[in-house]
């Protein structure tokens, strides 16, 4: 008899609701849990705005205890209708539910004017609520394997970058050293040469030389090209995608509607019986 078969039928369930998306039930509970997410969220934001704050205080928080208490449920559900419980708890998602619903019962352990500053800290965690929007998004998928697969080509373009800024930053240093322009050290200089070459352009530190003024220009065209690299990259890995992996191939072609209950892979086919990674029977 296998674990799911002994599985209570309440909790067979409870397990297909919170982890198939191909039933009713399933999308309501998708649905229901992105509005409390989409609506803490904006509690967070109104929150931080003191006028509505000292007005709506008491409603702000008893609507956040609410929806904490909900997504306390939908954590434990999941923890207690899983095959195998640390796996979700160590994984990704599971990280992100247990921090973007703790912030508010640790509340309760910071209490007194010294503790304001550490409790606004702990208060804006919950807007780690976020990243729960991650699991509805299923293109997500492929981004990231794009991400993976040209880790290896960004590593080595960021790092030229960055031998880039230390010598164009050593170079300016040398010219505008002598000047009344903010290039007081070498890693002030690399500062700027960063803020230039990222096109941000703070405007605290400014060459006033002609040399200088000419480096800094040829800078920030570089700066236009560089910025396009990185983006180049990952477009080139994620167009490639579809034609070579399987994986994401067959995720494109049949949606992705069954989660493993055992080693939590979601990518499993809508009429799969067993997982194909770790073999657990799937209902």
């Amino acid at each position: 008899m296998t674990n799911e078969e002994n599985k209570p039928d309440w909790k067979r369930k409870l397990y297909k609701i919170i982890y198939h998306t191909d039933t009713p039930a399933g999308k309501l509970f998708d649905l229901v849990l992105l509005v409390l997410i989409i609506a803490s969220i904006l509690l967070v934001m109104v929150e931080s705005v003191e006028s509505y704050a000292n007005k709506y205080g008491t409603f702000l928080n008893i609507a956040e205890w609410i929806i904490t208490i909900l997504f306390t449920i939908e954590y434990i559900a999941r923890v207690i209708t899983i095959n195998n419980p640390k796996k979700y708890i160590f994984s990704f998602y599971g990280i992100i539910d247990f921090l973007s619903t703790i912030p508010k019962y640790l509340s309760f352990f910071f209490i007194g004017s010294h503790s304001l500053v550490a409790l606004r800290a702990l208060r804006l965690m919950r807007i780690f609520r976020i990243l729960k929007l991650a699991r509805f998004i299923g293109a997500s998928n492929n981004f990231i394997r794009a991400l993976r697969a040209s880790r290896v080509k960004i590593a080595v373009f960021l790092s030229f970058v960055i031998i880039l800024c230390v010598i164009l930053g050593t170079v300016m240093y040398l010219i505008e050293s002598g000047e009344d322009s903010g290039f007081t050290s070498i890693p002030r200089s690399v500062y700027w040469a960063i803020v230039t070459l990222t096109t941000v352009g703070y405007g605290d530190i400014a060459p006033v030389t002609s040399l200088g003024q000419l480096i800094a220009s040829l800078i920030m065209i570089i700066g236009y090209g560089i910025i396009a690299v990185p983006t180049g990259i990952v477009s080139a890995e994620f167009a490639t995608q579809p034609n070579t992996d399987a994986k994401a191939k067959k995720a494109i072609e049949e949606p992705e509607t069954k989660t493993c209950p055992g080693c939590l892979t979601s990518d499993l086919r809508k009429k799969a019986q067993y997982c194909y990674v770790c073999g657990a029977e799937v209902k």
